[in-house]
């Protein structure tokens, strides 16, 4: 009895690392801005249609996660990665390899949690809902497999689906309406979080070229997949101004700039890296990835709130 409450408890711990906990609160961020945003629209959602939309974030980012971690273990990657805080995985299926199947089950089920919920969306909003879901389900289960094996799409589907699926999407789901606001908002997501994924390739180029990836860090090498992530989150910055003096987002939306000592100070140092990262020495990319992450979370915040107070 007492060893099948410690296989339990091992199978639920590595079940949950494995989700990648810590980076979890990206998609309640994003999706947080599907309700600012209709509520700076005049379209206050009720609570608990905001709390499913913020659920059906999570348990979708989890399944990415996990379906990231089976694959990244049953292929042999892990076993050929040099881990960070940033990227390489948690690392906790090389210690626990018999609980890989648990950690797919675990991602599946996440899964079915958002066709639940998705459900409920197409019964609220009606068959355009259907068009987001379907799209949503196919980046979660090709990402990994799939996808990384096509440096463009690779590119863009992480920033389509926190940008656009959880931004659009969710606040449509929640209105029955499309939303200037909302598309204007999800372009920050959009691109600080394919910036995100690619910087955080880079200390993985090797190993992911010799398990069979072919994303734009290995196409583009170190030294310009960094200068394509500068561009990407500057343009972010510069997407707020635009939209404000286009009348789509709210002049609190210049909040989110009270970050962009940070964007510059990460653009510098990305722009300013070498041509070569050594493989198995990623100690230089650090502080530029920790910062991105940090850039991205306090920015998405920010907007968040510029959007709240506008409404």
């Amino acid at each position: 009895m007492r060893a099948s409450a410690s296989s339990a408890a091992i199978t639920l711990r590595t079940c949950w690392r494995c989700a990648r906990p810590p980076f979890l609160v990206l998609a309640p961020l994003c999706a947080g801005l599907a309700v600012t945003s209709a509520w700076h629209d005049g379209q206050a959602p009720g609570g608990v249609s905001a709390l499913l939309v913020l659920i059906a974030a999570l348990l979708a980012h989890a399944a990415v996660n996990l379906f990231n971690e089976h694959h990244d273990f049953v292929s042999g990657l892990d076993a050929t990665t040099v881990r960070t805080p940033f990227s390489g995985g948690s690392g906790s299926l090389p210690r626990h390899p018999a609980v890989a199947e648990a950690v797919r089950r675990a991602a599946f089920a996440c899964l079915a949690g958002v066709v639940a919920i998705g459900a409920w969306c197409l019964w609220r909003s009606g068959p355009v809902m259907l068009l987001y879901g379907l799209l949503g389900m196919a980046l979660v289960v090709a990402y990994t497999g799939w996808l990384t094996r096509r440096p463009w799409l690779c590119l863009a589907a992480p920033g389509v689906g926190f940008g656009t699926l959880m931004v659009v999407g969710a606040n449509q789901a929640l209105t029955g309406a499309f939303s200037a606001t909302a598309l204007a908002a999800s372009l920050v997501p959009t691109l600080m979080v394919s910036a995100l994924l690619l910087a955080n390739q880079l200390p993985d180029i090797e190993p992911d070229r010799l398990a069979g990836r072919h994303h734009l860090a290995i196409v583009l090498g170190p030294k310009r997949a960094a200068r394509l992530v500068a561009v990407l989150v500057l343009a972010a910055f510069a997407v707020i101004p635009l939209a404000w003096l286009g009348g789509w987002l709210p002049a609190w939306a210049m909040l989110m700039w009270l970050a962009a000592p940070a964007a510059l100070r990460l653009a510098v140092g990305l722009w300013r890296l070498p041509a070569e990262v050594s493989p198995g020495d990623p100690a230089p990319l650090l502080p530029w990835l920790g910062l991105n992450v940090a850039l991205l979370l306090v920015s998405l915040a920010l907007l968040n709130l510029g959007l709240w107070l506008a409404a």
